[in-house]
């Protein structure tokens, strides 16, 4: 089959790309390099079936021609990470909310079949551990800017299942929970890729708040797995589903975990969420996702442990520092 990738040259997009491609299928590609790269394409680039595109998903003249060739649609092209939710909140609004009408809106005319990529960051501040996909939002303040990334992906999936539900658009909605592994960056507040470049570097390991705050890390080639066998299931048409690990770590057992591994001689500092990302910004103790739905349909669960995640990540960092 033909698959369009928006954000294609990001992380998990180039991922999937590769995973695509070793497959067998032909790829198109999207993305404006805003906080996707190059890099993490250039060894597809010689390949008969894959193309891209250096664009924004915004040109729908482009947009609609990668549509009418694709079969099936991955939107995965978003503003990402807190660091630019809380310097760029226009653009992280304007570009999910935005680019995923225009996508929906091609997809619905061809009848593609389409996933739409979200986030945990939905569930808000909801205390209702684990996650299920149809528990309750609860959301913080407008006054406080990193809600409002939750907030535009919570109505990109509004609009995808809309459109299922007026146009019969095979869509399906993926929440994802702290993808992480090689080709990932820290520029925008990845903790994994952060701490790693700290430790290797001799640099302090630098952990916001207390520290006590958990999460449940997944391997990039987790959620391609359970991406790729999605697509094929009309069962999912109209869903939403969790994708991640139910392992949880605290973020100050993970910087421990770095620093034993990798950084011995690495300080760890812990510095305030105020002086990290300015006033006014909140942060949630835990996240952990329910993913029975998921298992029960492609009996899917993750493979990959924290310390197999964090050996190649730093495979990765290390080869091109």
């Amino acid at each position: 089959m033909k698959h369009l990738i928006t954000g294609g040259a990001g992380f998990i997009g180039s991922h999937l790309a590769e995973a695509l491609l070793d497959k067998g299928e032909t790829v198109f590609v999207i993305d404006d390099l805003s906080t996707g790269s190059i890099v993490n394409i250039d060894h597809l680039r010689d390949r008969d079936n894959f193309h891209y595109a250096i664009d924004t998903i915004l040109n729908e003249q482009l947009l609609s021609e990668y549509v009418d060739r694709a079969d099936v649609v991955h939107h995965l092209a978003a503003a990402v990470g807190v660091r630019l939710i809380v310097e760029d909140p226009v653009r992280t609004i304007e570009t999910n909310i935005a680019g995923t009408d225009l996508v929906l809106r091609a997809a619905a005319k061809k009848k593609r079949r389409t996933l739409i990529a979200s986030t945990s960051e939905v569930y808000g501040k909801s205390s209702d551990l684990p996650f299920v996909e149809d528990g309750d939002m609860v959301l913080g303040a407008t006054t406080r800017a990193r809600w409002s990334y939750a907030a535009s992906k919570a109505i990109d999936e509004f609009l995808a299942l809309a459109y299922h539900a007026q146009f019969g658009l095979p869509v399906t909605v993926l929440r994802f929970f702290n993808t992480v592994g090689p080709r990932q960056t820290g520029r925008y507040g990845m903790v994994i890729p952060r701490f790693v470049g700290q430790a290797l570097g001799g640099e302090p390991i630098t952990v916001y708040g207390d520290g006590k705050q958990s999460r449940c890390f997944c391997d990039v080639s987790d959620v391609i797995r359970a991406v790729m066998e999605l697509v094929d299931r009309p069962e999912s048409h109209g869903q939403v589903y969790n994708i991640g690990s139910t392992e949880e770590i605290t973020i100050v057992e993970l910087a421990e975990k770095v620093r034993k591994l990798f950084g011995p001689d690495s300080e760890i500092e812990f510095v305030s969420f105020e002086e990290a990302y300015g006033p006014n910004f909140e942060d949630l103790k835990r996240r952990v996702p329910d993913t029975n739905k998921l298992h029960e349909l492609i009996g899917w669960e993750p493979k990959v442990k924290i310390d197999e995640i964090l050996n190649s990540v730093v495979a990765y960092i290390r080869k091109n520092m």
